[in-house]
């Protein structure tokens, strides 16, 4: 008697998401006005998102929703991307920046925060390993969030990029993932050679919370 052949499970749907998030207090029309554009959503498509889930801040309700009439779900404007969003979480982001790490259990693929540089959202990115792009807002008056993202990116922890060139640095991104994989042990002579996050987020803030 033949044995019958086994049941194969049906694969999990693979998701790959980009978290964005422009935190709790300073406005950055300009962010989410970017990453709701063609040529962005596009670039997300390409390189194999399915979800892009946005935290747009207390004063980015006007834009999500002119994004929400324009462009509602399943239309072509979305480009075959999922988009959520939500004003703020005041338990904190760890959640959604989780949703960008690998989980194959829970079919998903390793995704990519974007986020504008503030010291709190770039440090809970780095502590979960997520490959992450860094925004700095134009319109604040000090240069400190440029000078932060400048001097994490020299030092290779993070993707500095203006709004302008957004789309450009999803590819980055998955470049930056690659080399990520490829970093030496903490305990590693090399990596003692390199300034920590902590002493670049000190030297530049001056202080760590």
């Amino acid at each position: 008697m033949t044995a019958p052949l086994p049941v194969r499970s049906r694969p999990v749907p693979t998701k790959k998401v980009c978290f964005v998030t422009v935190g709790a207090t300073a406005s950055f029309h300009l962010l989410l006005q970017t990453i709701f554009k063609d040529d962005f959503l596009r670039a997300l498509r390409r390189f194999g998102f399915t979800n892009l889930l946005v935290q747009y801040g207390k004063d980015g309700q006007s834009v999500w929703d002119d994004f929400l009439r324009r462009c509602p779900p399943h239309s072509e404007g979305r480009h075959g991307v999922s988009v959520e969003g939500f004003n703020f979480n005041p338990d904190g982001l760890d959640a959604e920046m989780r949703l960008a790490r690998s989980n194959l259990s829970q079919g998903r693929d390793g995704g990519l925060v974007i986020s504008h540089a503030g010291s709190g959202s770039i440090l809970g990115a780095m502590r979960l390993g997520v490959p992450l792009v860094v925004v700095p807002n134009p319109t604040l008056k000090d240069n400190h969030q440029q000078e932060l993202a400048d001097e994490l990116q020299q030092q290779g922890y993070v993707i500095a990029s203006s709004c302008q060139n957004l789309a450009a640095a999803v590819g980055q991104g998955e470049r930056l993932r690659a080399q990520m994989l490829a970093w030496p042990p903490v305990c590693s002579v090399s990596q003692r050679q390199q300034r920590s996050l902590e002493d670049v987020m000190s030297d530049e803030l001056g202080f760590l919370d």
